[in-house]
């Protein structure tokens, strides 16, 4: 495959390069089939074509992608496909129809065939996922000078089993599918470094400040590796984990609805993150205006800071955070007065972030910027421990107690857990989990576990009985989908197109 192939979205003709062999191509080749019969079911006719996106766990570095950290995740096997036809149309106005295999829980979705039309925020439905990728489609075409020619109506069925809410990235592995189905449609293949790039600004149309790795991961993973994400711009470096572990993903059972909560949750950690960067930017001698026009991350400033720490005999950032960010939460009031400008002139240009300053009262910049720099650090002693000369008893200890403390950050300067995390995350350990910890935007989701291979079997079957067995009991869910939120994944493949 030349170079430039390689770094194309795959297409293929059978299921088994994207699956595999054994028991996971057969369940693979019964949800196509399925996937099919829906489609004929909905539209009276097949798909011309099918994308393919992964979830992803992300292994350490939560919450920092926004800030222009790198981060190491790897892909999941469970993914979101995407079946799709162009319809020719008649006369009346052009729709998209957006099916769902399960249809009990998803709807029929129609949306106009426009893709300038503004996704609606206040009324969250489940097919705006794809208009995500439909528009961004079209955004990135225009940009390129790509001729798409007229709109075209397109007939949709959607099958994901990604655990939604979860913190596995749902919802980039949809944005991801629909963007690459809808290129597929019109026999183009984008770079898939350009693609991780568009669809992590596709998604921002849902109104998430994403920062790109979830987009990143799907689109650019190789199966066997993990990726150490770069951002501006976004490029993967693959990752070898070592044999001897494994790593075990269990949901929590709290649902993160990361769009729906994006003001007081996600987005509002966003917002904190630029003010603490600007408010050091000012502490460490630039003019307010020039911090305000000129720093929008946490790493913009980081320069500043480990040059502070060198005073102090230290090139820790954090020393910097300490010593000029109070840990008490700061006011808008307190912000203003060291800004010398208005929150809502600051944020003038985004509208999820003044939805931020409507919902918050107080903003904590010590801890969120705390936070963010030492786990930047984290990332990169996770990839030089598996790159180093360690055995590999001593390589598994150093990863465990970095997600260890990547946990700790995450629950106490962050914020971002819950007490459902918290016990599951305590049951990991207690069972023998070299290192546990939230992974995914938090508030709820999955934990991810590093465990020893030769342990995973126990491992899963304790936390059944220590954790799910009491909801299982309870009815919260059902014995027989314990595995859509407990099992052991080693790294997948990324995207991919299906032509058969």
């Amino acid at each position: 495959m030349a170079k430039n192939e390689e770094q194309k979205v795959p297409v293929f003709a059978s299921l088994e390069h994207v699956y595999g062999t054994g028991s996971q191509l057969e369940e693979a080749e019964q949800r196509f089939f399925n996937l099919k019969s829906k489609f004929l079911d909905f539209f009276g006719h097949p798909p011309d074509v099918y994308a393919r996106s992964p979830g992803r766990v992300n292994l350490i570095g939560e919450h920092i992608d926004y800030e222009g950290y790198s981060v190491l995740p790897m892909a999941i096997r469970q993914d979101t496909i995407v079946a799709i036809r162009k319809r020719e149309g008649g006369e009346t106005e052009k729709v998209l129809r957006i099916g769902n295999v399960n249809s009990e829980k998803y709807a029929l979705c129609t949306y106009p065939a426009d893709p300038d039309q503004e996704i609606d925020l206040k009324h969250h439905r489940w097919g705006h996922y794809f208009i995500c990728g439909y528009k961004g489609f079209y955004e990135y075409a225009k940009l390129k000078g790509i001729d798409v020619g007229e709109t075209v109506e397109l007939d949709v069925v959607v099958d994901g089993v990604v655990p939604t809410g979860s913190g596995l990235s749902s919802s980039a592995a949809f944005v991801c599918s629909s963007t690459i189905a809808i290129m597929a449609t019109f026999g183009a293949n984008f770079p898939k470094e350009e693609l991780a790039q568009l669809t992590c600004e596709c998604e921002r149309h849902i109104g998430t400040q994403s920062g790109g790795m979830d987009q990143a991961i799907s689109v650019m993973a190789q199966s066997g590796f993990a990726a150490l994400i770069d951002f501006n711009p976004i490029h993967a470096t693959e990752v070898q984990l070592p044999a001897g572990g494994t790593f075990v993903i269990a949901h929590s059972l709290a649902e993160s609805q990361k769009a729906v909560t994006a003001a007081t949750n996600y987005n509002n950690r966003v917002v904190e993150c630029r003010l603490a960067s600007i408010v050091l930017g000012i502490k460490l001698g630039m003019k307010p205006e020039e911090a305000i026009a000129n720093i929008k991350t946490l790493s913009d400033v980081e320069a500043l800071c480990v040059s502070f720490a060198g005073t102090r005999g230290s090139s820790d950032p954090v020393i910097a955070v300490k010593e000029l960010l109070k840990e008490e939460p700061y006011s808008a009031e307190d912000i203003e007065n060291i800004t010398n400008e208005k929150l809502q002139a600051i944020f003038a240009g985004s509208p999820s972030s003044l939805d931020v300053l409507r919902a918050a009262n107080h903003f904590k910049l010590h801890q969120r910027a705390a936070h963010v720099y030492s786990e930047a650090k984290r990332v990169y002693a996770f990839k030089d421990t598996v790159s180093s000369k360690s055995s590999e008893e001593d390589m598994l200890k150093k990863l465990g107690d970095l997600m260890n403390e990547s946990h700790y950050s995450c629950s106490v300067y962050y914020e971002c857990s819950c007490p459902e995390l918290e016990e599951l995350v305590k049951i990991c350990r207690d069972n023998g989990a070299l290192g546990a910890r939230l992974t995914g935007a938090g508030w709820g989701g999955c934990a991810v576990a590093l465990v020893k291979e030769n342990i995973v079997p126990q491992f899963i079957l304790n936390l059944k009985e220590q954790f799910f067995q009491s909801r299982i009991d309870k009815g919260v869910i059902n014995k027989n989908d314990l595995g859509q939120y407990l099992f052991a994944s080693k790294p997948s493949g990324g995207a991919a197109i299906i032509e058969f």
